[in-house]
């Protein structure tokens, strides 16, 4: 017998009448008759269990096996329990049956049984089908009675209570009144018979093709948003055009939650169950924003086609569903202060791919005939963005800048700004602005004759910015003759090279971490570095040929040199070496001194000066090519302007901005907080000042001297004299001024910057022309009535490096003890030109989007010819973002030269 089985109760039978039978058989002696034990089970017969265990008679059953003989003594031991008990109450003190019946069944009395009664273990806590299916039950009709109550306690929108949308009212700098804009989205409601039905049916192919079968509401699509929502994205997407009718029509409600998402499901339903399809059609796109300010298609087919929408023809109204996916990516005139994605071009693109899937899809869906569709394969010719009369001249500019600064840089998005309600404090100075426009003008009149020389002054186009040095703030801009028919914003987005204006960066490299050693294991230990003195000697040779840190001679990929040339071909100082310092690189604009000083700092780290100064990363370009240090990036007058007020602050640096504040009804919504970072010391910072006074005092820059005042700047003129720059600044106010050519129709395929050879009467535009005499004109009255403030001294800084010959004498002052004093080096007008006269630049056939080719029949490239290049980024508001353009080819065929 096994010892682990439970012992007997001293009463009954089970497993103990078993075990007995067992004993009984085994010793020989025969079992007592059931009724000689005393058991109580005796006043009760035996039990179904008991009889179980024994064979006919009455006699114990053998069993074959110890197996056999524990499962019939656990069958046994439940009755014998249960017999073993008082015989006046049941279970759980229930009177027993009738003549000393069973007890109840365990659990019965409980509503719920779990944990489970008469069962152990794990199976003790394992729900019963029954419950199962009761909780099932039970939460599906809770939902259904919540959503009952939510159908019944929503409303069906009204679209008409959303026609009037409020104004954004925006103030000068001084809180004056600037222009109050946003009342003209106001929509003009139409019933559905002046709609089109190819506008309906264009909307509904490429929509929602269910529109006229479906219940209003994409379970899957909701399914989508939510899960977006879950993971930190936002519940947009996924909506019927029912949904989308709804989401307009709730407009003080835009938000993107889970609870507004679920309102407009509910409301969705109930549109959809109470509103005939024909009037949430009408009434989706009577409320839908199309762009350019315009809510309901008949404010749409005004601002685009200037027409009734009654008349919009199938391409047009294939064109207008395509700017309901989003105009700022659809809309032709381009929206790049908002992305620089949004291009003109790329958007022109995008537009037309999706108006032809769309008529595609209006023929596959029977909505179209062929030969219909077969006349729209082009974008329908748009008109003017801008219909607002306050907006024009600079003030268009201005509120697109200050919107985009908020669209970019705050929570305040897109589509609040068009519901409006806002005032918006901006940085602008009204004055400031201007008096830029009128510096502009009166040298454009002056000189800009398009009628007269239309082959050199057609397209001529300026642009200009002005920012705070102390703040960040943008006082004034240049965006273009008019907001109202010059769209691109030339302040902020053109694509223009920048040229020679930016090799301030390269010296502020040179001075922040200095040249390399030409021990090239030195270097790779250490890392050792000469931080450099604007006294340290490079070549000013014209056709320099340009050498690695290390001096071994540079070459492209196919083995080729790079030979620079400088401005007019000329070189500068004496042969052999045409050694000159840095200062007068600067003052002159020699390119080739300033490619050899990018080459020994390492153009890494004249890309890292160019972003601490405050010049975004995506609008530099060619940074692996030696013309990268003169200037072949593009980036916008606003951020040029800005780099060079971080000289003028002595190395802080704090971000251009638009915006002081908004508010609304409801109070602040945002207030703009300057960042302000040491981007170089102050000594690095103030010895570039001191080399970029030279240039206005004795260079290239005299013309933009100004009364009484310190001025430091430089001038910039790009390859194939396509754009010139002069950006400078005092103390308190730095400001670029930028020109080129461009043809002003956006929507052309490549477009190219035009050369500026005899434009406005000129042998040729450099950065030193008309930008330094608008720069001066504007400056000189944008800065009356200010206190004249003198820069910083200097401190020494660096060590002169090629220290042979002896540098020029620099006045400003005198250099560490470990400098030497020299002797001047001659003149330039002692200079010697380089006799090989170099064939023109292959750059100069280059398109707009600067993609060379590459020449294999020569053994080396020739740099830029000319001095002080210069560009505008095609960037948006203050977050600019540099363009595809740019792929340093043009490096390899006349980078542009300073």
């Amino acid at each position: 017998m096994s010892e682990h089985r439970r012992k007997p109760p001293p009463q009954g039978g089970g497993r103990a009448a078993a075990r007995r039978g067992q004993s009984g058989s085994s010793s020989g002696r025969r079992a007592a008759p059931r009724g000689a034990t005393g058991s109580p089970s005796d006043s009760y017969g035996a039990s179904s269990h008991e009889s179980d265990s024994y064979g006919p008679g009455g006699e114990e059953r053998a069993y074959t096996s110890r197996a056999e003989a524990r499962r019939a003594a656990q069958r046994n031991t439940g009755g014998r329990r249960r017999a073993a008990e008082p015989t006046g109450r049941g279970r759980r003190g229930a009177p027993s049956g009738p003549g000393g019946g069973l007890p109840a069944a365990p659990g019965k009395d409980r509503l719920i049984d779990y944990p489970r009664a008469g069962k152990y273990g794990v199976a003790r806590w394992v729900p019963s089908w029954k419950l199962m299916t009761g909780l099932f039950i039970g939460f599906f009709g809770g939902m259904v009675a919540v959503a009952g109550l939510a159908y019944a306690m929503v409303d069906v929108p009204d679209i008409d209570k959303t026609a009037k949308a409020q104004n954004n009212v925006f103030y000068w700098a001084d809180g004056s009144e600037m222009v109050s804009t946003g009342g003209e989205t106001n929509r003009q409601i139409i019933n559905l018979a002046q709609i089109p039905k190819d506008m309906r049916y264009a909307v509904i192919s490429q929509e929602n093709k269910t529109f006229y079968t479906d219940s209003g509401i994409d379970p899957k699509g909701i399914g989508r948003a939510v899960l977006n929502m879950a993971r930190g994205g936002q519940t947009q997407g996924g909506s019927t055009i029912t949904q989308q009718y709804v989401k307009n029509a709730m407009l003080n409600d835009q938000s993107q939650t889970v609870s507004r998402k679920f309102k407009e499901i509910f409301v969705s339903v109930k549109v959809g169950a109470t509103v005939s399809k024909d009037e949430i059609m009408a009434g989706y796109l009577n409320s839908a924003y199309y762009g350019r300010g315009a809510y309901g298609i008949q404010a749409a087919a005004r601002a685009y086609f200037n027409k009734e929408a009654v008349k919009l023809n199938a391409g047009e109204c294939a064109f207008l569903a395509a700017m309901l996916k989003g105009a700022t990516y659809y809309d032709p005139a381009g929206a790049t202060s908002i992305d620089t994605a949004a291009t003109p071009k790329d958007n022109s693109r995008r537009a037309l791919t999706q108006m032809q899937d769309t008529l595609d899809k209006m023929v596959e869906y029977g909505h179209l005939n062929a030969t219909e569709r077969a006349k729209y394969t082009a974008l329908p010719k748009s008109q003017n963005p801008r219909a607002n009369n306050e907006l024009s001249g600079q003030v268009g500019y201005l509120v697109d800048l200050a919107k985009a600064y908020l669209i970019n840089n705050t929570q305040i998005t897109a589509e609040q700004l068009q519901q409006g309600g806002y005032s918006i404090y901006t940085t602008f100075d009204k004055k400031k602005v201007g008096e830029l426009e009128k510096a502009v003008q009166k040298v454009y009149k002056a000189n800009i004759k398009p009628d007269e020389r239309p082959d050199t002054d057609k397209y001529v186009q300026f642009g200009g910015a002005s920012v705070d040095p102390a703040t960040g703030a943008i006082k004034a801009i240049y965006g273009g003759e008019d907001a109202t028919k010059h769209f691109t914003n030339n302040a902020d987005a053109t694509g223009a090279q920048v040229g020679s204006t930016f090799k301030p960066f390269v010296l502020a490299a040179a001075m922040k971490w200095g040249v390399r050693d030409k021990d090239l294991e030195a270097v790779q230990a250490q890392d050792e570095r000469t931080k450099v003195s604007p006294k340290s000697l490079y070549s000013g040779e014209n056709n320099f040929k340009i050498k690695n840190y290390d001096g071994t001679v540079w070459k492209n990929e196919k083995g080729k040199e790079w030979l620079q040339e400088n401005d007019g071909k000329k070189s500068y100082g004496s042969p052999p070496d045409y050694k000159i310092d840095l200062r007068e690189a600067m003052r002159e604009s020699v390119n080739s001194a300033f490619v050899q000083l990018g080459m020994d700092v390492g153009l890494d780290k004249v890309k890292e000066s160019a972003e601490d100064a405050g010049i975004l990363e995506d609008s530099l370009t060619g940074t692996s090519f030696p013309s990268f240090s003169i200037g072949i990036s593009d980036p916008s007058a606003i951020r040029m302007a800005g780099a060079y007020a971080t000289f003028a602050a002595s190395g802080k640096q704090r971000a251009p901005f638009s915006v002081e504040k908004v508010t609304s009804k409801d109070g602040p919504v945002f207030t703009h907080e300057t960042q302000t970072k040491q981007a170089f010391e102050e000594k690095v910072a103030d010895n570039v000042t001191d080399v970029l006074k030279t240039v206005v005092e004795e260079g290239t820059g005299t013309n933009a001297q100004l009364t009484g005042r310190e001025v430091a700047g430089k001038t910039g003129t790009t390859d194939g004299n396509k754009s010139a720059w002069f950006v400078g600044y005092t103390p308190q106010l730095s400001t670029s001024i930028s020109m080129f050519r461009l043809d002003d129709d956006e929507t052309k395929k490549n477009r190219e910057f035009l050369e500026m050879y005899g434009t406005g009467g000129e042998k040729e535009i450099h950065g030193a022309s008309f930008p330094a005499e608008i720069w001066h004109d504007y400056m000189e009255q944008a800065l009356k009535g200010t206190p004249a403030k003198d820069f910083p001294e200097p401190e020494p800084i660096g060590k002169i490096v090629n220290d042979f010959p002896t540098p020029t004498p620099t006045p400003t002052f005198s250099e560490t003890e470990e400098e030497t004093t020299p002797t001047p080096s001659p003149t330039p007008s002692e200079s010697v030109t380089a006799s090989p006269s170099p064939s023109p630049s292959p750059s100069e056939s280059c398109q707009f989007e600067f993609q060379c080719p590459d020449d294999d029949t020569g053994g080396s490239e020739t740099g830029g010819t000319e001095g002080g290049g210069d560009g505008i980024s095609p960037t948006p508001s203050i977050s600019e973002s540099g363009n595809s353009r740019g792929n340093g080819n043009g490096g390899f065929f006349g980078g542009p030269a300073g």
